[in-house]
């Protein structure tokens, strides 16, 4: 196994700097000392435009590559934009990997979801699950456009030598995160629901499905630090889950979250609304056999998350 010599001045591009999980890895990056880290906004270079994209790799010759950017969304978002994120994610990591080879970029990590495994297939979900059943319909759009991002990568490599690897994530949480009801994943849309179901004093919340399903949570900043473990450490084809290696319910995460922010009122449960999948947990061995574990538990990731989300609004309540 290759081990990448980062140091602390090599040239480390995020994309996706300011978004949940790409703020995350930017914070680990900080926290450990490097120093030359290229981070830009969607204002600044369009990730959907090759040529801005070819301009900004020749302009700034980042060594290193962490793919976080792309266009994401919950069930609503995924069911009723389906062209939106095929299209947008597609165009954004094949701008991003090609241009990567183009400008010799030593090493990149592209960031998947795990979302890309068949709908029925058996828990714990491991790495060679992938295309073995038919996708969640709920989210088939982005998750088509991720699998595609992992076998770029693939063919990268086995085409030129690039040193291209993928991770794919859990469910992620964390500062930074999209609180829009409309859009949002469930772990913060459930914190939005409940704060202004107290902030105006309601007796119930309605939460969407049976909150049947099991899901796995991480904390970002958890994820950040696995990025650049990755980076340092894992140089194969085969892609690699990043999960906490347990699960709860989503009735159970409501009820949390419920507690975390205060709430008094009941939760009721809007059955004609989907579920998505059953369950959903990763299989992350193979990363933890490395030496990599989480450190943030849910109960405190969420406690952080709503002060975050607190900030956030006018006047910090």
């Amino acid at each position: 196994m290759t081990i990448m010599s980062l140091n602390q001045d090599s040239r480390i591009y995020v994309a996706g700097h300011r978004g949940l999980v790409g703020s995350a890895i930017w914070r680990e990056l900080q926290r450990e000392g490097f120093t030359n880290l290229i981070g830009r906004t969607r204002q600044e270079v369009d990730l959907l435009d090759a040529t801005a994209v070819r301009n900004f790799y020749a302009a700034t010759r980042p060594e290193f590559v962490f793919i976080a950017a792309a266009k994401v969304g919950g069930i609503l978002a995924n069911s009723n934009h389906p062209a939106t994120f095929l299209h947008e994610n597609l165009q954004i990591q094949s701008n991003l990997i090609h241009g990567a080879y183009q400008a010799g970029v030593r090493k990149l990590l592209f960031l998947g979801s795990s979302c890309i495994y068949p709908r029925l297939a058996s828990m714990p979900l491991k790495e060679e699950y992938l295309l073995t059943g038919p996708l969640e319909p709920t989210n088939e759009w982005y998750a088509v456009a991720k699998i595609a991002g992992i076998k770029l990568c693939q063919a990268y490599r086995r085409q030129y030598g690039c040193d291209f690897i993928s991770a794919m994530p859990t469910n992620m949480y964390g500062p930074n995160d999209n609180y829009d009801l409309q859009n949002s994943h469930v772990l913060p849309a459930l914190i939005r629901k409940f704060h202004e179901a107290k902030q105006a004093g309601a007796a119930t919340v309605t939460c969407w499905g049976s909150g049947a399903p099991l899901r796995e949570f991480l904390y970002a900043d958890d994820l950040g630090r696995a990025c650049v473990f990755l980076m340092r450490h894992y140089s194969e084809e085969q892609f690699i889950n990043v999960g906490c290696g347990s699960e709860l319910s989503i009735r159970e995460l409501a009820e949390t979250v419920r507690r975390v922010v205060g709430f008094a009122g009941e939760i009721v449960w809007d059955t004609s609304k989907p579920d998505g999948m059953p369950r959903k947990l990763m299989d992350s061995s193979r990363l933890f056999a490395l030496g990599w574990r989480p450190q943030v538990d849910l109960e405190t990731g969420l406690r952080r998350v709503y002060a975050d989300f607190l900030a956030r609004q006018p006047g910090g309540k």
